[in-house]
């Protein structure tokens, strides 16, 4: 569907009822009719300091009001939206705005010394944004722009070939930049509608009256981080509907916070990623039976992590009304399956449906016949990104034309069975996925590495049931050295995201190379797996 998301927010804006919440934060409120008219003024303050269609601007945020709302304004002003994770140290950061050439960055207040420390590195961004009371002196208020300014519509002409950027830490090298069209995202989701709804609107002027006529739009709670996929497209995804978005005002995971806010908002849906985030959540109810009212959950979603049955089991009993959607998908393949589970109809887990458009092939390109029992990649074809940006190779590794017609095979692993579904195996390759975040071990061996006590390095994941895997180190120390693990793991905290810190770090007791000098990460996981007494 050849849209753009600004026109979309436009009609939206247009449709639903001015007094309708758009944002809500704690007890932060923004209705539409005014979160409307401060984009507007968002986007005419950044072209004011020098931003033109097509720059980019970065989001050094956590979930709050003013995300979503200054993605709007770059969907309207035709701004490229590119996400940072707050998790990162300063160094990182530095790496996501460099490679962006991001020309804007928004930041929460919390974050000031960080951007301070990097600033003078960067000399393409044209203004520093800081959300929260104070601004520091080489920042403006994102307040004071919001609010400065009729919020009269953009007079912008827009177009489906529109980008917004997802960074992902991907699965080999440096996060990249996943390069989305506007139009292509339409397209996913108008066949999504389709796929769920039954049926989908087929000009802005039908959906716009699609949306007049909900009384009360969608209302969601992103849990997990807007500033990753999941979050990022859930939420998107809601506003573009004309919904409401609440966010929990805490810095962790507080399952108390996120069903109390549930039952204060009528929440309608919520996003996780996964286990991580619904075993938590599914204890906090456990624990507390009858204390939440939440019959207002309908919807609840996940991305980037196995979610266990029974998990989901527990979640039906004290919600019996949810549908509860697994989405296997990555932000360079959305929409390669799906598993959808009630309280009538249980599905096992890592158990998929492919969505139309996704095969699964074999290492010479050709699909595998359901049944085999042979395993393969899975390759995703339809709307798809425009690559990686400024990575043309990891760009023609990933988006491949098998028979004329172009796919996306970012890595995973699948059974296909005799009925057609298939059971997810897995990356096949090293990049290990902690509560949903991705890690490249090559970048924490190379921290390690730096320590004076170690010779040589090897991270991998090992199964956990909080983690879904836990960053495991194993290591040989230098001659002479001695072994301190927590002096270890302090020094990987102190040059990387915390996430990125092993749980734990072994003494090898086993050959780290192979005789050709390549990483023996199979040797190294069974040792590890062995010492920690896990069954893998």
């Amino acid at each position: 569907m050849p849209w753009n998301y600004g026109d979309i927010l436009d009609a939206v804006a247009d449709a639903v009822r001015p007094e309708t919440p758009a944002f809500v934060h704690g007890e932060k409120r923004i209705n539409w009719g005014d979160a409307s008219k401060r984009m507007n003024n968002l986007g005419r303050a950044f072209f004011a300091r020098g931003a033109k269609p097509g720059d980019k601007v970065a989001f050094y945020l956590r979930n709050g009001t003013e995300y979503m709302e200054a993605v709007g304004a770059c969907y309207r002003a035709r701004l490229v939206h590119v996400n940072v994770n707050y998790r990162y140290k300063p160094e990182e950061v530095r790496y996501i705005l460099d490679n962006s050439d991001a020309v804007v960055l928004i930041y929460g207040s919390e974050f000031r010394d960080a951007v301070a420390q990097i600033k003078d590195q960067l000399p393409h961004i044209k203004a520093y944004v800081e959300v929260g009371d104070d601004t520091a002196d080489f920042a403006e208020n994102y307040e004071t722009l919001a609010e400065e300014g009729d919020g009269a519509k953009l007079d912008v002409k827009r177009s489906p070939s529109d980008m917004l950027f997802i960074y992902t830490g991907g699965t080999t090298g440096m996060p990249k930049g996943v390069m989305w069209e506007h139009g292509a995202l339409c397209t996913l989701w108008h066949e999504r509608m389709r796929r769920t709804v039954g049926m989908a609107p087929d000009s802005l002027e039908m959906f716009a009256n699609m949306v007049k006529a909900v009384p009360q739009g969608p209302v969601t709670l992103p849990a997990c981080p807007m500033m990753h996929g999941t979050g990022f497209i859930s939420a998107s995804t809601v506003m573009l509907s004309g919904g409401t978005i609440v966010t929990v005002d805490n810095t962790h995971l507080d399952p108390a916070a996120i069903w109390s806010e549930v039952e204060k908002n009528r929440v309608s849906s919520m996003a996780i990623v996964g286990d991580p985030f619904a075993k938590p959540l599914l204890k906090e109810l456990d624990d507390n039976p009858g204390k939440y009212d939440l019959s207002s959950m309908l919807a609840m979603s996940s991305s980037g992590a196995m979610w266990s049955v029974e998990v989901k089991r527990g979640l039906l009993k004290h919600m019996p009304n949810l549908t509860i959607t697994d989405s296997f998908a990555s932000t360079e393949a959305m929409g390669m399956g799906a598993s959808v589970m009630t309280k009538d109809n249980e599905v096992q887990t890592a158990a998929f449906q492919l969505l139309e458009n996704a095969i699964v092939i074999d290492e010479d390109n050709n699909p595998i016949p359901p049944g085999s029992g042979k395993s393969g990649r899975v390759a995703l074809g339809g709307p798809l990104p425009m690559g990686y940006y400024k990575d043309p190779e990891k760009t023609a590794r990933t988006f491949v034309t098998i028979g004329n017609v172009r796919y996306s095979i970012p890595g995973d692993h699948a059974r296909v069975d005799a009925d057609g579904a298939i059971t997810l195996l897995g990356r096949g390759n090293n990049c290990i996925n902690t509560a949903g975040e991705k890690v490249f071990p090559e970048e924490v061996e190379e921290a390690l590495k730096t320590h004076p006590t170690i010779e040589d390095a090897l991270v991998l994941g090992v199964p956990d049931e909080k983690w879904g895997q836990a960053i495991t180190g194993v290591v040989k120390l230098a001659n002479g050295s001695q072994f301190d693990e927590q002096a270890l793991r302090d020094h990987v905290r102190s040059v990387l995201a915390g996430y990125k810190t092993p749980k734990r770090i072994l003494i090898s007791e086993v050959n780290l190379r192979a005789p050709n000098g390549k990483a023996d990460y199979k040797s190294a996981k069974d040792f590890a797996v062995k010492a920690l007494g896990i069954t893998a």
